[in-house]
């Protein structure tokens, strides 16, 4: 049978400490990081470059998984990074977007990507842009803000999901 002396291994006491200094360590590092979105695709693609927080999504992405389209939504650009994007309000359009921006390139649009997965109101994107829409995509145009806006559509070729 065991005794228990009360007493505990100086050893295992140094392991236990250094154990939840290096867990709270990560975890306060972890809560207090960001990340910008920006990566070696975002920051060379398009001629335009901004952080924008995705405003609204007016209406619904359609559900019929066999029309390619561009869907229009409305942001308020947070910082310009490169190019000519002059206006606080912007609205691009991304193609599929119900595909995660990783899966949205196929045979007929192969220059869009990024790490976005889901696209939800009030999130901050970083996007890499070119404008206006037509030069660059030939196809549907879902665009439920023709009436309120003057300003070019931009077509977005990259899209990463920026964490605050």
């Amino acid at each position: 049978m065991m005794q228990v002396t009360g007493r505990v291994n100086p050893c295992r006491r140094l392991l236990g400490l250094g154990l939840l200094l290096l867990a709270g360590a990560c975890c306060s590092s972890c809560a207090s990081q960001t990340e910008s979105g920006e990566d070696a695709e975002v920051t060379t693609r398009g001629s335009a470059e901004v952080t924008a927080r995705l405003v609204e999504i007016r209406g619904e992405f359609p559900e019929n998984v066999n029309y390619d389209y561009a869907f229009v939504m409305k942001y308020e650009v947070l910082q310009a990074h490169r190019g000519g994007v002059d206006s606080d309000v912007i609205y691009v359009g991304h193609y599929n977007p119900r595909k995660p921006r990783a899966a949205a390139a196929d045979e007929r649009v192969e220059q869009v990507g990024g790490n976005l997965v889901q696209f939800r109101a009030g999130d901050v994107h970083r996007m890499a842009l070119e404008s206006p829409i037509d030069n660059y995509f030939m196809g549907g145009i879902i665009d439920k803000y023709f009436e309120e806006k003057s300003d070019p559509i931009y077509w977005a070729i990259w899209t990463n999901r920026v964490v605050e």
